[in-house]
């Protein structure tokens, strides 16, 4: 007897495209997150870009001062050119898929794998509101004790 294939909602594919209205909305609901829940100079940016049914969100940092013997003579770049790389550099927190509505899953970026990985928010469950999403990644990603 053959099997019989059945259709599985898979949080991990999908999606439809964002539309401009929701993405001035997410846009919005992001920063006002950042700046209720998270303490002052713990970033200095975000990049909240939109491709389709995605949402990116990175996180730029002040660097730690290196120390005064840092670089050292053979390093191939001056100290001013090191910070302002570091400057430069996005950390990627997450990515949020749109599946209409305010029905939002996410993902977050994994440094191991240089890749963007299925997530469950806080709550256990696969959708969420796309601030959530961006305060448990900081948590994860934006260390509030690194030195400034």
């Amino acid at each position: 007897m053959p099997t019989q294939k059945t259709w599985v909602f898979d949080p991990d594919s999908g999606g439809v495209k964002i539309p401009a209205a929701v993405k001035q909305d997410v846009l919005k609901r992001i920063h006002a997150a950042a700046d209720e829940h998270l303490p002052p100079g713990l970033y200095t940016r975000l990049d909240i870009r939109f491709k389709a049914q995605f949402c990116y969100i990175d996180a730029f940092q002040e660097p730690p001062k290196p120390t005064a013997d840092w670089p050292p003579k053979d390093w191939p770049e001056t100290r001013e050119v090191y910070l302002e790389r570091l400057r430069n550099t996005p950390i990627p927190l997450c990515r949020l898929r749109y599946f209409g509505g305010d029905t939002w899953g996410f993902a977050l970026y994994t440094f191991s794998q240089e890749k963007y990985e299925l997530s469950v928010f806080p709550n256990g469950e696969f959708f969420g509101g796309p601030e959530e999403a961006f305060l448990l990644a900081a948590s994860f990603y934006l260390d509030p004790e690194a030195p400034p």
